[in-house]
């Protein structure tokens, strides 16, 4: 096939018809030729020229072009394709570094095996420019709700329609046992987007929580205007699910709003989960008052958080036991990822023997600690005191405020508190260094004994040893993983160190090494600082 008058319209309605057929730019067809064109030349004239071929848009003829560039004389390494300043000399007047010779050769002829190979070209490039076209169109739709029809099943797995482009259903992404046949329609949710060796690949979902999100701002129209905005969900899919709403407006009931008039508009989502039930509950910047609501329909008597563990205790009447926590552990689920904490629920009975334990264990160690009575050790747990420290450093005037006690029995206690406390830090000091611990970590400022023996029974015995632990290895914290909270134990946890303490002894540790230029610590505490204000703001 040689490109000559004859045929060089037909380049152009060919580039047309595949670009018109394909919904890509015709230029890219057009580009598609001129590599191929390029290809079968460098085979005809050599495979180290530089040929290019450029073809007129207008009138579609070819011209094919040996492009030789002028570099340093020691970085030539295509005579071919490459020349020195010395050797442009003969082609240009004043040669520099960068200009190109361009010469024309003659049109090739393209034989079978050259013509099939600028076929295969061409193909390769609409084949890419489809692809792009099919993953710019689809990846500003993530996280909305596409509709489409069933092609095909593929192992469990359903292959979508959905227009210009297909979309897969995985098996886990089915709510419980839905079956679709070819041809059925069906309403997904675009969970992403990836851009594989094989094309695009939409990854579509009806169990991912935002799925029934995106139901309830199609059904009501005051979460698409945004006067009412949904502020977490939870699905347990095809079985149960629990939905918070918050209103801006005061004269709008956020949960009215979400049920509709005769319940129509919680309904058509209903219908579309395959019956899932769900229950909407008004959503509450105070944590306490938000479970209380995610509960529902359960009756909570007291809600005990623990912010910095991330954990919350609910204590319920015993006859709303089995209801809080729902039909295998559901409800309590569900109000768990809503509220993106870990919930014990505990009956009230459960309550008061826990309490009563630990009154029991702290009586118990103030008279072995501190040698006095019960009834004594009784009147201190009663007044809040828990530990020795509270004891032993609290101002006098506060165990003066108990009934009994006196200047003397205060001074007293007090001093017995601190004898334990420093004859138990002695110990712990002698038994860290048994176990190795060095200097440079003991006379480290912020750690106390036990805590340097906890360190050094976890074999972290030096001052660089310290420097090298993370945060969370020492203060421990929560990994998410496979969705499920896991708890990580800290070295130091049981002594109440925070992440943000426990960050700031170990950088204390790195600075003091050289490790870190404190310089370098200034602007990031100041911004820290200014994060902080902004907030209170």
């Amino acid at each position: 096939m040689a490109i000559t008058s004859a045929n060089q319209l037909e380049l152009l309605q060919t580039a047309e018809a595949v670009a018109r057929e394909k919904m890509i730019d015709p230029d890219l067809v057009i580009q598609a030729m001129e590599e191929s064109l390029a290809r079968a030349a460098k085979s005809r004239y050599g495979s180290d020229l530089d040929i290019r071929v450029k073809i007129d848009r207008k009138t579609g003829r070819a011209t094919f072009a040996r492009i030789r560039t002028v570099v340093e004389d020691e970085l030539i390494e295509n005579h071919h394709a490459q020349l020195t300043v010395k050797q442009a000399k003969s082609y240009l007047a004043d040669p520099k570094i960068g200009d190109e010779i361009i010469d024309e050769v003659p049109p090739v002829d393209l034989g079978r095996i050259a013509a099939q190979s600028a076929k295969q070209v061409i193909l390769q490039k609409v084949r890419e420019a489809e692809r792009d076209r099919q993953y710019d169109e689809f990846k500003d739709r993530k996280g909305t709700i596409i509709n489409g029809v069933v092609k095909r099943e593929e192992y469990g797995n359903i292959i979508v329609d959905i227009g210009r482009g297909e979309g897969i259903l995985r098996r886990n992404e089915k709510i419980g046992r839905e079956s679709y046949r070819p041809n059925d329609r069906i309403r997904a949710y675009i969970k992403d987007v990836r851009r594989e060796a094989r094309g695009p690949q939409v990854f579509l979902s009806r169990t991912d929580p935002q799925f029934m999100a995106e139901l309830f701002k199609m059904e009501v129209p005051e979460i698409y205007d945004g006067i009412i905005e949904i502020k977490a969900v939870a699905r347990d899919p095809g079985s149960r699910a629990k939905i918070a709403v918050i209103s801006y407006d005061n004269s709008i009931d956020p949960v009215g709003a979400c049920v509709g008039m005769r319940g129509s508009r919680v309904q058509a989502v209903v219908n579309e989960l395959q019956g899932e039930k769900i229950d909407i509950i008004p959503w509450n910047q105070d944590q306490a008052t938000f479970l209380v609501n995610a509960l529902q329909p359960a009756e909570v008597s007291k809600v005990v958080i623990d912010e910095e563990a991330g954990k919350i205790e609910v204590v319920v009447p015993d006859e709303q036991l089995s209801l809080a926590i729902g039909r295998r552990g559901q409800n309590v689920r569900l109000a768990s990822q809503l509220t993106a904490l870990d919930i014990d629920i505990m009956t009230e009975a459960d309550e008061s023997a826990r309490r009563q334990a630990e009154f029991a264990e702290r009586t118990n160690l103030f008279m072995e600690t501190l040698d006095i009575d019960e009834m004594m050790a009784q009147l201190l747990v009663s007044e809040g005191f828990t530990n020795l420290e509270e004891v032993a450093y609290v101002d006098p005037e506060e165990l003066l405020s108990i009934d009994g006690f006196d200047e003397d029995t205060a001074a007293e206690l007090q001093a017995r508190a601190r004898d334990h406390l420093e004859e138990a830090n002695r110990k712990a000091l002698e038994s860290a260094r048994a176990l190795g611990l060095e200097d440079s970590l003991a006379s480290f400022e912020g750690l106390t004994p036990q805590m340097l023996e906890a360190l050094a029974k976890d074999g972290i015995k030096t001052l660089e040893d310290f420097a090298t632990c993370a945060d969370w290895e020492l203060a421990g914290g929560w990994t998410t993983v496979n969705g499920q909270r896991v708890k990580d134990e800290g070295v130091l946890e049981k002594f109440d160190v925070s992440l943000e303490e426990a960050q700031h002894l170990v950088m204390t540790a790195r600075v003091m090494l050289g490790w870190v230029d404190p310089t370098e610590l200034a602007p990031e505490a100041e911004e820290e600082e200014e994060e902080e204000t902004e907030g209170e703001a």
